[in-house]
């Protein structure tokens, strides 16, 4: 990153964020990222071309699908672009991988056990093929317990074909050392999965220091982006021992050519794009990735890591909640989750903060917050103010 974007001044992006000028504050980029304005504006304007002029420009709408192949392999520098495939979401990138693996009878699966669904259910669909899911607990701490990525890697063993994690749980925000699982990997040539979707768009993500063989997220949360596109990486040497589970013109070279008799699966990731692309969302997902890399990635970081920890220290000094995230530096994330020690009061308090317009989900056996780089510091306050004072008892003079 740039000198230049360590510095940047995020106060003049707050204009193109419409949606601070609703009442309350929005903490939900864990679930759904809201537009920006050039995001909107991006489908507007290819709405409306495709509306006066139908597919005249076609070839510049392929340039833009190239710019966004080249914009996710600056954002996970990728050793090269063909990298980088275009899939419909994260699901069916992590399906790609654990149905294109040629399974042997005895294989073996590492995964943390508190995944989402869509980092467990693929590896468990594998139990036809005699493959076992070993699901990790990462409840341990520095001190007296294994780290979360000792106990990964202490769950494995000869017949460990791969171990999948996602680099931020979704449900209590614990980032993971990738790099460190990542070489682990590599060096018992295990093949490491990354479920980088509560990660990218929100922390930095090298696919290179980190030995990543595969790594798949949606666009829709901390990329700020639509639903129905997601980035899939994946190395040469990982992808070549993935079965094609699907055929489809687009996926060889000069695909335009359509007499051809050469149907040869070509070597980078753009077997993995099978038929005709999600344009619309590629013309958002453009103009989101260019804010994001303009704005620079350390930059979009360090504001997200501010922001959870000054949630993280507010909700601490709150006799009546029990934080469920770590406070250490490098286990933040952008999501802070807190609980009153009882699902019917956190639903209840849920529902209160929602009343106020202080927008989250109930995730993890908790109620989860995840602010992003354009909101400030008296937003995070706000929202704590206001969760003060749906915590705070009623006076009964008001009743």
């Amino acid at each position: 990153m740039s000198a230049s974007n360590s510095t940047t001044d995020i106060n003049p992006y707050r204009a193109d964020f419409p949606i601070l000028q609703r009442p309350g504050v929005y903490l939900n980029h864990a679930a759904m990222g809201p537009w920006a304005r050039p995001t909107a504006l991006a489908v507007q304007q290819f709405a409306q071309e495709n509306l006066e002029q139908g597919a005249a420009h076609y070839v510049r709408w392929m340039q833009i699908e190239n710019q966004v192949h080249h914009q996710l392999a600056q954002l996970l520098n990728a050793e090269h672009v063909d990298d980088i495939a275009l899939c419909k979401n994260t699901s069916e990138g992590l399906s790609l991988i654990a149905n294109g693996i040629e399974w042997n009878a005895g294989d073996e699966v590492v995964i943390p056990d508190i995944e989402f669904p869509s980092n467990r259910l693929p590896w468990l669909a594998q139990a036809p093929h005699g493959v076992s899911v070993h699901e990790v607990s990462l409840s341990g701490n520095e001190t007296s317990e294994p780290s979360p990525e000792q106990a990964l890697m202490a769950a494995c063993n000869n017949n460990t074909r791969l171990m999948s994690v996602s680099a931020v749980q979704y449900g209590n925000g614990l980032r993971l050392d990738i790099a460190t699982l990542g070489a682990f990997c590599r060096a018992n040539n295990i093949l490491f999965c990354v479920d980088a979707i509560q990660q990218l768009g929100a922390l930095p993500l090298d696919v290179q220091s980190s030995a990543c063989d595969f790594v798949v997220a949606d666009a829709h949360k901390w990329l700020l982006g639509p639903e129905g596109i997601a980035v899939f990486y994946s190395t040469a040497k990982a992808r070549a021992q993935l079965r094609d589970q699907q055929q489809g013109w687009r996926m060889y070279e000069q695909p335009f050519n359509f007499d051809r008799s050469d149907w040869s699966t070509p070597k980078s990731a753009r077997r993995f794009e099978p038929g005709s692309p999600n344009m619309v969302g590629i013309f958002a997902l453009q103009a989101s990735l260019k804010l994001l890399l303009d704005i620079g990635v350390e930059t979009i970081a360090q504001r997200i890591l501010s922001h959870s920890q000054k949630l993280s220290q507010g909700i601490a000094q709150m006799s009546q909640l029990s934080l469920l995230s770590a406070t250490e530096i490098e286990r933040s994330s952008g999501i802070v989750s807190f609980t009153t020690g009882h699902a019917e009061s956190d639903a209840e308090l849920q529902k209160a903060l929602k009343t106020q317009g202080i927008l989250g989900a109930h995730r993890g056996g908790g109620i989860r917050w995840s602010p992003h780089f354009y909101q400030s510091s008296l937003d995070m306050e706000k929202a704590l103010l206001e969760l003060a004072r749906c915590l705070a008892p009623s006076d009964p003079g008001t009743q």
